[in-house]
């Protein structure tokens, strides 16, 4: 492959980071491989690639993604589902197909469901293809002024520092909020008034009649240092995630860091830790008998909209056991989950079914998942799906040699006497997936017409030939009556 070298002033960060491996273990958002960068008013492109493993040659990635605001600001958050694209490097089909280089390279392009029916993402309709990762970029600090023209959004206007206490808590009962999110940056990196925000995500309304309050919060806030006993302090960003277990089976530690957001006005260093560690145990059963797991990705959401439901995880085998013994790890825990009063509730379903079998042995077909309605009827009338179809591929189906009709039979291969007759026909279509074979494409039969003339002789030459046989006989009959006489 090619290798691309940038002058120093054109890269301000390389972005660098832990791989997520094997790439099909359960996705945790909050353990997924993370990396802080820098970008400024000269750099301000963020480019990144990512192989997708075991594969050919797939990757996933974004090129030149600008992380300014027409406003001369700093996006807030970016979130981008990527699909995979081909380097053109490696002529594999599946996953783990075995290295097969392609000569000539091709063009890097983004693979498509019509590639290849063997492909993992082949559809033969030609639908959209699904995408196979996620990249978030978020916002943690800024550094200095934006520009000297404005600040980075609406949400970051300059507000009066002076502001009401705030109210309790009077949230309805019946709004199912996300947690808080972090406060983001003072809009303000100097000593002049600012305001900071947070907000949170409404996941559930369980009563249309009743008013959701906001999901956004804000405060007045002013840049640090902006006090003497502020002078000597550090702004450190949140802990970011713990990072996985340095051991596989048994005792080991895992670690988390944090970045320092803005250093003292007084010049003196942060005293702050920026990692922290702590132990951890994964398998604690390190014997030939056991197998190793990965670790339980997240919950999924309860089964039930109000009331008792319940919830599960699931985790994977990486592993079996050594001495192939069966693993005897739990891979999936359920456990109650508790949602408010079902009083306000018209609706309560079951969770879904597990998916029916695919409609067919081999190719096309449809799979079908159910749920049930729980909530008593006099509750109000539901109008949720209790019945979802969607469509399923199974390997080809077994296509059997097709031929063409046979010809009509040729002429005898002889005018006289005995010959042969022959007719064909071609094959149509190959056959493919463990079809029937191909049966003959010839036949020949016998053919009698006349028969033939002995020698060629033609019929006057047999009368001239017997006439002198005839003649023969004569001559020896009056020789052999003369010697009698004598």
């Amino acid at each position: 492959s090619d290798l691309v070298l940038f002058k120093g002033d054109e890269v301000l960060t390389v972005i660098k980071m832990k791989a997520q491996w094997p790439a099909w273990q359960p996705l945790n958002v909050r353990a997924a491989p993370s990396a802080e960068f820098s970008v400024d008013r000269t750099r301000h492109l963020m480019s990144f690639l990512t192989m997708l493993g075991p594969s050919p040659d797939w990757n996933v990635g974004l090129s030149s993604e600008d992380l300014c605001t027409r406003e001369c600001g700093w996006v807030q958050r970016v979130v981008q589902d990527l699909i995979p694209w081909d380097a053109g490097t490696d002529s594999g089909v599946t996953y783990e197909s075995p290295n097969k280089p392609t000569t000539p390279q091709e063009k890097i392009r983004p693979l498509t469901s019509l590639d290849h029916p063997q492909s993992p993402f082949y559809d033969p309709e030609g639908g959209a293809i699904t995408p196979v990762a996620r990249v978030v970029v978020e916002r943690i600090a800024r550094k200095g002024e934006q520009c000297n023209i404005v600040p980075d959004n609406v949400d970051d206007i300059v507000a009066d520092i002076a502001q009401e206490e705030k109210e309790e808590d009077d949230t309805p009962e019946t709004c199912i909020y996300s947690n808080w999110s972090p406060w983001s940056a003072c809009s303000s990196s100097t000593c002049e008034k600012g305001k900071r925000m947070r907000q949170r995500m409404l996941k559930a309304q369980l009563d249309l009649s009743v008013h959701c309050p906001h999901t956004q919060d804000f405060e007045p806030c002013m840049g640090p240092g902006c006090s003497d006993e502020d002078a000597s302090t550090c702004m450190m960003s949140e802990w970011i995630t713990w990072s996985p277990c340095s051991m596989s089976c048994g005792a080991g530690v895992r670690s988390r860091e944090r970045y320092v957001k803005q250093f003292p006005d007084d010049g003196f260093a942060c005293i702050h830790s920026t990692e922290e560690t702590e132990p951890c145990t994964v398998n604690e059963d390190c014997s030939p008998s056991s197998c190793l797991v990965t670790e339980w990705g997240e919950w999924d959401v309860c089964s039930a909209t109000c009331g008792l439901g319940m919830k599960r995880r699931e985790r994977m085998v990486k592993m079996p056991p050594s001495d192939g013994s069966i693993c005897g790890a739990e891979v999936v825990e359920v456990e109650k989950c508790m949602m408010p009063e079902c009083h306000t509730i018209p609706c309560l379903l079951s969770p879904w079914s597990d998916w029916s079998d695919c409609s067919v042995t081999c190719g096309k077909g449809t799979r079908m998942r159910q749920r049930m309605l729980k909530s008593p009827a006099e509750l109000g009338e539901c109008n949720e799906e209790l019945e979802q179809m969607e469509k399923c591929m199974l390997p080809e189906c077994p296509m059997d040699c097709v031929m063409s009709e046979w010809s009509e039979w040729s002429e005898c291969s002889k005018s006289c006497g005995k010959g042969h007759l022959v007719r064909t026909r071609t094959v149509t279509l190959e056959p493919q997936f463990g079809g029937d074979p191909c049966p003959e494409t010839t036949q020949r039969k016998t053919c009698k017409i006349k028969k033939c003339n002995q020698g060629g002789i033609n019929s006057d030459e047999r009368k001239r030939r017997k006439e002198e046989r005839k003649k023969r006989r004569n001559k020896q009959g009056r020789e052999e009556t003369a010697d009698e006489l004598a």
